[in-house]
């Protein structure tokens, strides 16, 4: 039974990359680096492979890169408000370094989205005006992160009852349990 859970929260994840308009397309971030206090931020989920690694996108210079190099747990958070479904998602973050991989990705990103990573100034600096923002063409910031999921919390608000189950990843295995929503 709890099969089925696991086999729903997965389809769901592919759908968040391959349906347009799918609330699991945009997703919360939280990294906590060595500060006290998580840092939230929205991000676009990039690829889910069959083994449930997440890929997203990001400039290299934005906070969240310097909070992985620091400490590379990281969270994420999901929620489908017509299903009434929410993931939790804890695990393993790795920069990709792979210059071909990072080319190759690149030239697949459409010319108006290349401009969120080569602004002149570094993501969150502040400046006068919205509308001077300045952009390099002799370079880009584009970074790939990919997440190992560890911990998936599977939510399903419904009646009668609620489900929740927690999903481990142990040794490129999936194991599941029920717990008290």
């Amino acid at each position: 039974m709890i099969h089925s859970f696991f086999e729903e929260l997965s389809t769901e994840l592919q759908n968040g990359v391959n349906e347009k308009g799918h609330p699991f397309r945009f997703i919360t971030m939280a990294t906590v680096g060595n500060e006290t206090i998580a840092r939230l931020r929205t991000v676009v989920l990039r690829e889910i492979t069959e083994d449930l690694r997440i890929t997203i996108y990001t400039d290299s210079r934005t906070q969240k890169m310097k909070h992985i190099a620091q400490n590379n747990q990281v969270s994420f958070l999901l929620y489908h408000p017509e299903k009434m479904l929410q993931l939790k998602v804890e695990g393993t973050a790795e920069i990709v370094t792979n210059t071909e991989r990072l080319k190759t990705t690149w030239q697949t990103i459409q010319p108006n989205s290349r401009k969120d990573y080569i602004t002149q100034t570094t993501p969150g600096s502040l400046i006068k005006n919205p509308d001077n923002v300045e952009y390099i063409d002799e370079k880009n910031y584009f970074s790939i992160i990919d997440v190992t999921p560890l911990k998936i919390e599977y939510l399903k608000l419904k009646r009668p009852n609620h489900i929740r189950a927690l999903f481990k990843n142990v040794d490129n295995s999936w194991n599941g349990e029920f717990l008290v929503p």
